[in-house]
């Protein structure tokens, strides 16, 4: 518990700076370094690290989308995901094909979609971050989301939990548990909402019309606070599911008490992609 909170806590003071120089590239670069570090993570899992035919194109790929997003816009971008996503799909399967039999088609498919969980969630991020002025404030929704309703899942197990939620993947996971998370993370989404409205958008903008017309519905983010709360439990669970499958405890070591890149992150991935999708729409 104690290691825990101590990297807890270191990890919330390397976070800092990427906040406050989010609109560098100092940014960029660590999104694209988590974006990495996750793919890797996602390969070892599956068995598939040392195979350098997946690891060194799915590694351009996590590295360069964040820098595109950003210093290509999100439009010219978004148009060659999915041609990207097609052609990447069918070189993944290419290299099973012609890897003859040493690379196994349900652990290279089970990267596939990993990895592109890891791209994904990270370069929605810097999606969040630059789609529109109040992006440098709004992408942290997914910080704030995923980890309101890890802890307050935790601690609302630990008092009230009586009744498992799936102990066939999270043994520890409690009804109760996830019930406190949705309710704190609506909590927290009114009160980031009430700051956004007081205090930020003020900082954004001039003139009061447009203040007004950016301002956040208090009801539309109560209703995505608790959707976010559900999202990032199945992201938490979904990586779990993965973990249990192939036998391992943690992606990885970074982060001493949490495990790796993907363990620390992988409901805020969750989180951004459907955000990046909702605010998207509803902005």
């Amino acid at each position: 518990m104690k290691t825990r909170v101590l990297t807890g806590l270191v990890a919330f003071l390397i976070l800092i700076p990427f906040v406050v120089f989010s609109d560098t590239w100092f940014f960029t670069a660590g999104v694209a370094l988590c974006a990495v570090i996750s793919l890797w993570e996602a390969l070892h899992c599956v068995g598939l690290h040392k195979n350098f035919w997946l690891l060194i194109p799915y590694g351009l790929v996590a590295a360069g989308t964040p820098f595109a997003i950003r210093y290509l816009g999100t439009e010219p971008t978004l148009t060659m995901v999915a041609p990207a996503l097609f052609i990447l799909m069918l070189y993944t399967y290419a290299v099973c094909v012609f890897g003859r039999g040493k690379v196994n088609v349900a652990d290279a498919c089970g990267g596939f979609v990993t990895a592109l969980y890891a791209i994904g969630g990270f370069s929605a991020l810097v999606y969040l971050h630059d789609f529109h002025e109040g992006g440098r404030f709004l992408y942290l929704l997914a910080f704030i989301g995923a980890w309101v309703t890890d802890i307050f899942a935790y601690f609302s197990g630990r008092l009230f939990g009586k009744h498992k939620l799936i102990p066939e993947i999270s043994p520890k996971k409690t009804v109760e548990g996830s019930i406190g998370g949705m309710l704190f993370s609506v909590l927290a989404f009114l009160g980031f909402t009430f700051v956004y409205n007081t205090w930020l958008v003020g900082l954004l903008f001039n003139g009061e019309a447009v203040k007004m017309q950016l301002t956040l519905s208090y009801p539309l983010m109560a209703a995505v606070g608790l959707i976010v709360s559900v999202v990032s439990q199945i992201g938490d669970l979904s990586m779990s599911a993965l973990k249990r499958y192939y036998g391992i405890k943690d992606f990885g070591k970074i982060f001493p008490g949490h495990g790796g890149m993907l363990d620390r992150f992988d409901s805020v991935l969750a989180v951004a992609i459907m955000l990046a999708v909702a605010l998207g729409m509803l902005i």
